[in-house]
Parts: structure tokens; sequence; C-alpha cells
């Protein structure tokens, strides 16, 4: 549940419906840089009512979604 909504997030920022997304998918293969990142975390936070500590060590989505899942259990 946490990876279709973190991917229905990433395309409607990304305006990309068709969006092609895997837990493997880095930031750097979607295109989005440090900006992007910092705002779609933002928007992740407010979706999922948590808070979610941005780190260099998130690289990939399964990154996210994992950081995602601790946070609301």
């Amino acid at each position: 549940m946490v990876f279709e909504k973190v991917v229905e997030i990433l395309r409607n920022y990304k305006e990309e419906p068709e969006l092609e997304v895997s837990m493997d998918s880095t930031f750097e293969e979607l295109e989005l840089d440090s900006l992007d990142t910092v705002e779609l975390v933002m928007e992740m936070e407010e979706s999922f009512d948590t808070s979610i500590e941005m780190d260099t060590e998130l690289k990939t989505i399964a990154d996210v979604v994992g950081l995602i899942e601790k946070a609301i259990a």
C-alpha cells in the first residue's frame, strides 16, 4: 500500500501518469534533483501524516517506502 501511494505521488508530481517506478528506482533515474526530493518528501509526510527524516542515504524508492513504513508502524 505504501509503495502504491508513493508511486501515485511521484506520478502526480512529475505529471507523468505512466511513469515507470519500481522499488529499485533511484531519484537520479527518475530525474529528481535535491529540491524535487525535498518537495516530494514534504508531500509524502502530509499524505501519510508522519515525519520523514531526510538523509543522504535516501537514494531509492525502497529507501523512502521503508522509512514511511517504519514511521507509520
